[in-house]
């Protein structure tokens, strides 16, 4: 597993040249192939050669969640992110998530449902290694050293909303499960804070809520939400977390529970694009897209079906509903 399991990107030529090629065929972009034991290329022998895709692994018996229903998804592109974190702040404000100052931050104990990953591009690589006859472990080495102007991916990571989310097994009292149109939830008056999500989690996206409100002098005066013009600060539509709970993306279920009921009663289906969540509203460059993946008009399907769309981590087969984009740079 190296970083190419986490960002991709490649130049506009390298681009252009294979931008034709089904997905998960172009050098820049290749499926994750995992070793099997079995003959699979037919050739006699099982060894190395033999390899499956990870789609072609399955752990869990099949859910009715693709092509039955809605299953809400979303789109990242991360050649037009430029990593101004409109997302978070728009995230922040609309799903109640505490701000919990810079001391908490050390501790590591910040809250925020969306991160932005900086991953930093070397001018060196194994390709030229090769041609300067420097060896695999120095051309890491070499890697590492910083450059004067160091080339920048900004990855806007959440929950994946797993359709098959390690998380889910792990917790006991069944405080996170998954719904029928492919969302990973939390229950959070379920939830009793072993926080074995969190370690069960490949993204890491998930947050333990160490912010005790009713604890917090200024609630011992006055309870803001009494004020009309404190109100404003909490969002009615969302649930305010008490400590010791695990909370994270929700993918602002509220905002789809509301598109859902006012379609139904005007009657009419939900339409492309007629729910946004915060993070896809706020973003200045469109790089974030959310609709529903079983809609084959719709424009996250469109994309999600691109050859330069992937999912991170591929190789660990927990099918988010998410998909990146491959970054292209100009050069």
């Amino acid at each position: 597993m190296g970083r190419e399991s986490v960002v991709k990107e490649t130049s506009f030529d390298s681009y252009l040249a294979e931008a034709g090629k089904e997905k998960g065929e172009a050098s820049w972009n290749k499926a994750h192939r995992l070793n099997v034991h079995e003959d699979t290329n037919h050739d006699g022998v099982i060894d190395a050669r033999d390899k499956k895709t990870t789609s072609a692994f399955d752990l869990w018996h099949s859910h009715p969640v693709e092509e039955v229903g809605h299953r809400w998804g979303m789109t990242i592109d991360l050649t037009t992110c430029t990593g101004c974190s409109a997302c978070v702040t728009a995230c922040n404000i609309e799903n109640n998530v505490s701000v919990v100052g810079k001391d908490e931050v050390l501790r590591h104990r910040d809250m925020h449902w969306i991160r932005i990953d900086r991953y930093y591009a070397s001018d060196f690589s194994l390709e030229k290694g090769e041609e300067e006859g420097v060896g695999v472990i120095d051309s890491y080495g070499r890697m590492e050293d910083p450059s004067e102007n160091p080339q920048t991916v900004h990855m806007p990571m959440m929950c994946q909303h797993c359709n098959h989310a390690p998380c889910e097994t792990v917790c006991p009292v069944a405080a996170t499960t998954h719904s029928n149109e492919g969302l990973n939830q939390m229950t959070y008056n379920r939830c009793i804070g072993t926080r074995y999500c969190a370690n069960n989690c490949p993204y890491k996206v998930r947050r333990f809520n160490w912010f005790n409100y009713k604890g917090y002098k200024k609630f011992e005066h006055v309870n803001p939400a009494h004020d009309s013009l404190a109100r404003l600060i909490l969002n009615p539509d969302v649930t305010v977390r008490a400590r010791g709970v695990m909370e994270k993306c929700s993918m602002c279920v509220q905002r789809i529970q509301s598109g859902k009921l006012d379609a139904k009663k005007s009657g009419t289906p939900i339409l492309d694009g007629q729910i946004k969540t915060a993070c896809a509203e706020s973003c200045p460059s469109n790089a974030i897209n959310f609709g529903d993946l079983n809609d084959n008009g719709s424009e996250v399907r469109t994309i999600s079906e691109n050859n330069r769309a992937y999912h991170a981590l591929e190789e660990v087969g927990v099918k988010p509903n998410i998909f990146y984009m491959t970054k292209v740079r100009n050069s």
